[in-house]
C-alpha cells in the first residue's frame, strides 16, 4: 500500500500508530516479565533479553517514523497540489475546503513527530532503567 493510502483518512493513521505502539505501551510489563529478580537472576540470560528488546524497540521506533514521515511528505505534496489549484480556480469553495482540511491534517501529523519522540524516550527510559547494567558494559 502506497504511503498516500496509508494517509488519506488521519483517524486510520492515528489507529495503525497506537497499534504500532503496543512494545512502547508494554515495555514496563515486558521488562519486569522477562528480566528475573536478584534470586532467580542465573535462570535467565538477561543481557540477551535485554539486546533482543532494545533491537525490537529500534525497529518498531524506526517503522513509525517512516511511516510518520512518508505520510507527511504524502500530505505537503497533496496540499501543493491544492494549492496550485486553488490559485488557479480562486472562486471554488470545495477545492478551498479540501486545501484546509489537508492543512489541518498536515499540522496533526507534523505534531505526530513530537508525540513519537515523547514516546520513544519514555520507553527507553525504563529499558535503560532496568537494563542498565547491560547498556554500561556495551557503551564503552
Amino acid at each position: 500500500m502506497s504511503a498516500g493510502g496509508q494517509c488519506e483518512d488521519f483517524l486510520e493513521f492515528q489507529e495503525s500508530i497506537k497499534q504500532m505502539r503496543a512494545l512502547d505501551d508494554n515495555i514496563i510489563y515486558m521488562l519486569n516479565t522477562s528480566l528475573p529478580t536478584e534470586s532467580f537472576k542465573g535462570q535467565v540470560n538477561s543481557e540477551k533479553v535485554c539486546t533482543n528488546l532494545f533491537n525490537q524497540l529500534q525497529q518498531v521506533h524506526k517503522s513509525r517514523e517512516k511511516k510518520i514521515n512518508d505520510c507527511i511528505l504524502s500530505s505537503a505534496e497533496t496540499l501543493k497540489k491544492l494549492r496550485e489549484l486553488r490559485e488557479n480556480n480562486r472562486d471554488d469553495v470545495d477545492i478551498d475546503k479540501k486545501f484546509k482540511s489537508e492543512q489541518r491534517k498536515l499540522r496533526l501529523l507534523q505534531s505526530e513527530v513530537n508525540v513519537e519522540d515523547i514516546v520513544n524516550q519514555r520507553s527507553l527510559k525504563a529499558f535503560k532503567e532496568r537494563c542498565r547494567t547491560y547498556i554500561r558494559t556495551n557503551e564503552t
